[in-house]
């Protein structure tokens, strides 16, 4: 175990991205164009600090699935009134995500691994819930394949816990699989997430 989660998980991490990026270069390309006009001219890539491994905050990227209109005030619209079609497709079938390949190859992220969250929730996770930055975040994990959005958030980082105390190939392989599923079925995907962010939630349970 302790070699795969050393070696072979970072070596399988580069060889995958890679030769995904390669193959999808393509589409990938389509898509940016794509969502450019979609988004009105908002770009078609969205960028967000994360804390990853040993809390080390990097920018994870993503496919942009909202323009950036304004009310007269100068503030932004709803989500929900900014979300064009093209992004919610592309959040249902999760091709969203795919930017983050770049994340992968470059070392910041793991293809499994707990999600990774925002620096603002840093100061809120118990001792256990830290063990999750022990290793790189991951566009998919445990929590993921168990309810993603539909789990508390004492269930997610229960998961993500779980998950970095037995890191092995076997889970990997089958967290990828149950992904992929889950992917083509868009099972548990919220194209608008509507739940409570973890410090909120934990600074009014003090």
């Amino acid at each position: 175990m302790r070699l795969y989660k050393n070696f072979f998980k970072r070596a399988i991490d580069i060889t995958a991205s890679g030769c995904a990026l390669l193959v999808l270069s393509v589409p990938l390309a389509a898509i940016t164009v794509w969502l450019h006009y979609a988004n009105k001219g908002a770009g078609a890539f969205f960028h967000q600090e994360r804390p990853g491994k040993g809390g080390k905050i990097f920018k994870v990227v993503k496919f942009k699935s909202m323009t950036d209109e304004r009310d007269a005030a100068g503030n932004l619209l709803p989500n929900a009134e900014r979300l064009t079609k093209v992004g919610a497709f592309i959040r249902k079938t999760s091709i969203d995500e795919l930017p983050q390949l770049w994340n992968v190859f470059k070392g910041d992220m793991s293809l499994i691994g707990p999600r990774p969250l925002l620096p603002q929730y840093l100061p809120y996770y118990t001792e256990r819930e830290q063990t999750r930055h022990n290793v790189r975040p991951g566009i998919t994990g445990l929590a993921q394949v168990n309810g993603r959005n539909n789990l508390s958030w004492d269930q997610k980082l229960e998961y993500d816990a779980v998950y970095v105390e037995d890191i092995t190939f076997i889970n990997d392989l089958k967290i990828l699989f149950t992904t992929v599923k889950n992917v083509f079925s868009r099972k548990d995907i919220e194209v608008a997430p509507s739940g409570v962010f973890l410090d909120v939630e934990r600074r009014g349970a003090k």
